[in-house]
């Protein structure tokens, strides 16, 4: 009589369980797929560096038409000056089409006053010659920005060789298995210290990744019958086309 082992199928090998130097050449492999499936984009800032600071803070939760509109609401404020002035309740109706309004406008005033007691005035340029360190601590000391917001500003608008983790590059890294299960903060870390301090190659695995998660691998009923990173994908080698819902 045959051992029952033998008819058990052995479990997949999961690259969340595999060594550093393994799942290096997976994100670069990765970071290939998306360019044949999504294209290359250029490392070119899409806005002013407060632009991007206080429409990141704004984007939290919320599509990027809202945060389109919202932004342009508070802009009809006045300045920055005017709108860290201004009473919260108008700045929070201002904002009404981004999520979380009452949250975000103390935030958002808080931190234009912060920046303006530090620097004199909202010029943000002088992140280009910091060291990375040192621009993600002033950024992050910033009340109501966090590591992704000042990863954005950072590689968005001066080339740092940084990596922004939102939901989406968080949950196809966790559900590939780049890097395993954590929390966001944590996966920015993981995320960086595996990828080359490249900041074009950041930039469009970055910007591709989002497409990615929004069109493709989303939160509920992943679309993997058109995923371009299936063939690798721990969670596809798990579950197959029945993917769960993702849970931090």
């Amino acid at each position: 009589m045959a051992e029952p082992s033998l008819f058990l199928q052995a479990a997949p090998s999961l690259n969340a369980e595999q060594p550093a130097e393994e799942r290096v050449a997976l994100l670069l492999w990765m970071r290939e797929r998306l360019l044949t499936a999504y294209g290359e984009k250029p490392l070119v800032p899409r806005r002013e560096p407060m632009h991007e600071l206080i429409s990141t803070i704004l984007s939290q939760r919320t599509n990027w038409r809202d945060e389109d509109a919202a932004y342009a609401e508070l802009r009809e404020l006045g300045d920055w000056d005017a709108i860290a002035a201004a009473p919260v309740e108008q700045v929070a109706h201002a904002i009404r089409r981004s999520n979380y309004p009452e949250q975000k406008a103390p935030r958002i005033q808080a931190t234009l006053k912060a920046i303006c007691e530090k620097r004199g005035g909202y010029d943000l340029d002088f992140l280009a010659e910091l060291p990375v360190a040192e621009g993600l601590r002033w950024l992050t000391d910033l009340p109501g920005v966090g590591v992704k917001t000042a990863s954005l500003v950072l590689l968005f608008n001066y080339a740092r060789p940084v990596f922004p983790v939102d939901t989406h590059v968080h949950r196809i890294n966790t559900r590939v298995g780049t890097i395993p299960k954590m929390g966001e903060q944590a996966a920015h870390r993981a995320l960086l210290a595996l990828l080359p301090p490249d900041p074009p190659l950041l930039y469009d695995l970055h910007i591709n990744l989002l497409k990615h998660g929004q069109q493709v691998c989303t939160w509920n009923s992943p679309k993997c019958s058109r995923c371009v990173l299936r063939e690798r994908c721990d969670a596809y080698a798990v579950y197959g086309d029945a993917v769960p819902s993702f849970k931090k």
